[in-house]
């Protein structure tokens, strides 16, 4: 069996582990956290190299090449860390993972009854339903699958307004109309399969599968139900670009689209007539003075042909947020991708956001690991943006692992409600 030399892999059962899997295009990151509390400490971190037929769009396509590299990652991470984790997460990324905001509207047959965690219940079962319809019709038409499975990965409530008026507590309110926004990301069960599928090659226990924009923006609420943080969240990864519109410590939605770094290399080794390999490095070390002015301004000019279709699909994606009045004016980046000079030059000083809903021309940075919230890096060595979604995986797997208490806000009973 193609797998058989990764069996032998056994993590012990510890149960205040838990391992983030980011399996993106270009590279496997692996962190090994040690949950205390509500703090979460990165103790191992591993990363592995991808090769070009092992993903495509995000999405895997060769099994047991992202189990080898997947097994290299882990093991680096487990060797520092001093300890085999085994409940894990993995992020999930491509064009055909669907993450929007729904709004439902329930005129409740008994109005001078106050609301009660059953009728809440009933309502988000409501909103599930119709959000699976929409991403099964939307996944189905751009596919031409008719019969295409998708399944629920991430929840999470954004808003509830009874008769008007926003609560945060909607339990024991009277009221006639309750309207919740609930936002939810879908995928297809083919996607998701391979994911279960590495899991189970590498004896780990998949406790949560995460759109990786979802979790992305995990990093930046934390546990705090009453954050008013607001932000676009953009993940430039490899294979894909990942958006995610945050506006009052609610997410509005994700979208993605199929241009990453990998895009911008192609276009460089198209044009220049060379090899994928050098086109990187070309790309990589475009500032190096070694670099002959020529070759220099092929290289640029190759970079802005390919920057010119990333930021339309950049203004594509936020255009499609129509449900908000006005985008966040700022644009928070992570991923490999994003250490392209040259790409944050453009969000920064090209006129792409005139058309779109913006108060002001947004400001651009990167995210740092140290602006995320409850989550810290004992090994210094998730250093850069580039691990932003590996520790919103473990975000995402903490609020898996954690309990109800009786210090729990409406907010986290209710987003246990969501969770699957």
């Amino acid at each position: 069996m193609v797998f058989e030399k990764f069996l032998h892999r056994q993590p012990a059962d510890n149960p205040d582990y838990i391992v983030g899997l980011d399996i993106g295009t270009e590279y496997v990151k692996a962190l090994v956290a040690h949950v205390k509390g509500d703090t979460i400490e990165i103790v191992g971190v591993g990363r592995s190299h991808q090769d070009l037929a092992d993903m495509h769009m995000g999405a895997i396509s060769d099994i047991a090449g992202v189990v080898r590299n997947c097994e290299q990652a882990l093991s680096e991470a487990e060797e520092q860390a001093g300890v085999q984790g085994k409940r894990c997460v993995i992020g999930i990324a491509g064009e055909l993972v669907k993450g929007v905001t729904n709004t439902i509207r329930y005129r409740r047959p008994q109005p001078d009854r106050p609301l009660d965690e059953a009728e809440m219940e009933f309502i988000i079962e409501k909103v599930q339903d119709r959000a699976a319809t929409k991403a099964q019709k939307q996944i189905a038409l751009e596919t031409g699958n008719e019969d295409v499975e998708v399944k629920l990965v991430n929840s999470a409530l954004v808003s509830i307004h009874i008769d008007g008026y926003k609560v945060s507590n909607p339990i024991g309110f009277q009221g006639k109309d309750i309207a919740v926004q609930i936002y939810t990301a879908f995928a297809p069960m083919v996607h998701i399969g391979a994911l279960e599928r590495v899991a189970d090659e590498l004896a780990l226990e998949l406790i949560a599968v995460a759109a990786e924009p979802f979790a992305v923006s995990r990093t930046m609420l934390g546990t705090d139900a009453n954050s008013n943080f607001t932000a676009i969240l953009a993940d430039v990864g490899g294979g894909t670009t990942d958006i995610a519109v945050v506006n009052d410590g609610g997410v509005e939605g994700t979208k993605m689209f199929g241009i990453g770094g990998r895009s911008f290399t192609n276009t460089i080794a198209s044009d220049l007539a060379i090899a994928y390999d050098s086109a990187e490095k070309l790309k990589v070390n475009i500032a190096s003075e070694q670099i002959k002015p020529t070759v220099k301004k092929d290289v640029e000019a190759a970079l802005d042909k390919t920057l010119e279709v990333w930021l339309a699909g950049v203004e594509l994606a936020l255009s499609e947020f129509d449900s908000v009045d006005h985008l966040p004016p700022r644009i928070l980046l992570c991923g490999g991708g994003a250490s392209l000079r040259q790409l944050v030059q453009a969000l920064e000083k090209r006129e792409w956001y005139k058309e779109l809903p913006f108060t002001k021309r947004p400001s651009v940075t990167h995210i740092k690991p140290s602006d995320v919230v409850g989550i810290h890096d004992t090994t210094g060595k998730a250093d850069d943006h580039t691990y932003i979604t590996a520790m919103g995986l473990l975000r995402v797997g903490y609020d898996t692992m954690i309990g109800t208490s009786d210090t729990d806000t409406i907010r986290d009973k209710l987003n246990r409600m969501l969770r699957i």
